[in-house]
This record gives C-alpha cells, sequence and structure tokens, in this order.
C-alpha cells in the first residue's frame, strides 16, 4: 500500500498511483512524487484504481499538485477512480478542476 511514481520520458508523463488509503499519512510520498519535475513541460496522471478511500486532505493534496502545474487542468488527469472515490470527486467538484476518466 501507499503511492508509487513512474515516469514516462517519451510522453512526459508522471503516473501517481494511489493504493489503499489517500488520506494525510499519504501527504509526505505524494508530494515527493512529483516535487523534482518540470511543471511546465510533464503531465500528471493519479491513479486511483487502487484507492479504497479518500478524504479531505486527499482533496487538498490533488489541488497542490493542480497549483505546482499552474492550475493548468489539462496538466492533470485523476483516472480509475471507483464508484465510491468518484462520488467524492464529483461532490467536491473536481471533475470541472482536473480532467476526470
Amino acid at each position: 500500500m501507499g503511492i508509487t511514481a513512474r515516469y514516462d520520458q517519451e510522453k512526459h508523463q508522471v503516473v501517481i498511483a494511489i493504493d489503499g488509503r489517500f488520506d494525510f499519512s499519504q501527504h509526505k510520498a505524494f508530494r515527493e512524487a512529483y516535487k523534482d519535475r518540470d511543471a511546465n513541460s510533464t503531465r500528471f496522471v493519479v491513479d486511483l484504481s487502487q484507492a479504497s478511500y479518500l478524504d479531505s486532505s486527499a482533496l487538498g493534496m490533488l489541488l497542490l499538485l493542480r497549483e505546482f502545474t499552474g492550475s493548468d487542468s489539462s496538466r492533470v488527469s485523476i483516472v480509475g477512480a471507483s464508484d465510491a472515490v468518484g462520488r467524492v470527486l464529483k461532490i467536491a467538484n473536481f471533475d470541472k478542476l482536473f480532467t476526470v476518466a
């Protein structure tokens, strides 16, 4: 369980995969997954397909990632959310701030 990041150099894309609970305990690992990347030339994909739970601190972390990219909604995508996690994202209107697939 935790957070893994993999960089695809061809696509200039970082895939950040969340496994298990996405909450404040993941803050440092989530930040480490993107902080050394060039925010202007890198796309970020947050894969929630293995996330069982997310809370308000996770929403805050997603907003920090968005801010890191200059609030460019096309640079951050959220993919694979379960129905329950997807409902939280929709209630928080994250589908208007991010590309959610």
